[in-house]
Formats: C-alpha cells, structure tokens, sequence
C-alpha cells in the first residue's frame, strides 16, 4: 500500500502525562510534512496547536481520558471547551463499569451530550476492548451506531492491550452504516496499519508509523 496513503489515516499520537510543548510542536511539524488525518494531543495544549498550524492540519484530542469515568457532564464540558480552543475531532473515553453494570441508556445519553457539545466536530468513542466481553463490544457497537457518533474506537492505549484484528472484525459485522472504524495501541509496523485499513479501518492511532518513515528516510530508502 502507498505510504502517503497510510499516513492520511493516521491519528499521529502523543499522550504522554510528560508531553511537553517542544514534542506536541514536533509532531504538529510531521503531522503537516507527512500530512496525516490529524495529530492527536493532551486537551491542554489543544489552543497552542491549533494557533500554530492554522487549517495546515486537524487538531484532535481526548476526553475521559484514560479512564472514563468522569460524570456525563465534565466530559460533555470538556468536549465543549477543546472544541472552543480549537480541536477539529474529539475522542471520548466510554464509563466501562457502567457498561459492566448494563446501563446502556446512560452510556447512550452520555454519547449524545459528548456529540452536541462538539457542535459538528468529529466524535469518536472509545470502548477499551481489551476490558470487554464480545457481548459488551457488540452492545457497544449498537449503542455508538444509534448515538450519532461518527467513529467507535479499540483502544486508549494506557490499559491492559490494544487493538486486534479479532476485535475490528466484530466491529466491523455489527455497526451501522453511519459508523466508521478507528483501531489504536499496539500499530506499530507498516504491516499492521496495512491490516487495519484493509479490515475496514478509517483511522489509525499511532505513533510508530511516522517514526518508522522518518528511520526510512535517514537510512535513505
């Protein structure tokens, strides 16, 4: 598969707790010379980013994060604050324990709140399936399909595993047609974003794949 076709699925990711502005303008910089979907960041430095590269690149960043299970209403806030600084997508961290506990209406009307408050932005809504059942991840696929959000996604990358070819095929076999697909944590070969993409995949959250052009680069393949 092309490179720069790879790239324009790629969520280039930095979360670190100790990210620091130096790193987050140093990926905002591959994010526009390598032009991938979007840089993904702390919600802290989602202002300066998007001063910095302008309509040059989409700014996404998180909400929940990592954990989820902050109340509806400071997700919701903090969906309407990044959006107000500047963030072109959201990602959104689900309440596992709620799922867990079968409140599928609460987890439904949560998505709907994070939705509004984007204001048209981009949404998407991570389920940490290393934590879930196939029935909760099938539960969940019906829940994002009927929330309106635009993208259900695998993983946080800060639990216990990643993404899995396994899990973006369930995901796949059970969503709406308004839904596309993001896998993260654990894409960190061209062979893996390459599966991905060809299982239906829309995006990619990683920071291995630029990393691995850049080696190419200097090696001068």
């Amino acid at each position: 598969m092309d490179i720069s076709k790879i790239l324009s699925h790629c969520d280039h990711t930095l979360l670190a707790v100790d990210a620091t502005w130096e790193q987050i303008k140093g990926i905002c910089d591959d994010g526009m010379k390598y032009s991938t979907a979007s840089v993904c960041i702390p919600a802290s430095y989602v202002k300066q980013a998007k001063e910095y590269v302008g309509d040059k690149l989409a700014i996404c960043t998180v909400i929940g994060f990592p954990n989820g299970y902050s109340t509806a209403a400071v997700k919701a806030f903090e969906a309407a604050d990044a959006v107000e600084n500047g963030a072109d997508e959201i990602d959104m961290v689900i309440n596992v324990g709620a799922l867990k506990d079968k409140k599928y209406d609460e987890i439904l009307a949560e998505i709907k709140a994070v939705k509004a408050a984007c204001k048209g932005k981009i949404l998407k809504v991570i389920i940490e399936t290393c934590l879930l059942t196939d029935e909760e991840k099938v539960a969940m696929c019906r829940i994002v399909t009927e929330s309106g959000a635009d993208f259900i996604k695998t993983s946080t990358g800060f639990s216990k595993g990643g993404a899995t070819r396994e899990d973006i095929a369930l995901f796949a076999a059970n969503i709406g047609e308004n839904v596309k697909m993001k896998a993260a944590g654990g894409i960190r070969s061209l062979e893996d974003a390459e599966d991905y993409l060809a299982l239906g995949c829309e995006r990619l959250g990683t920071s291995a794949i630029v990393k691995i052009i850049k080696n190419q680069e200097v090696q001068g393949y």
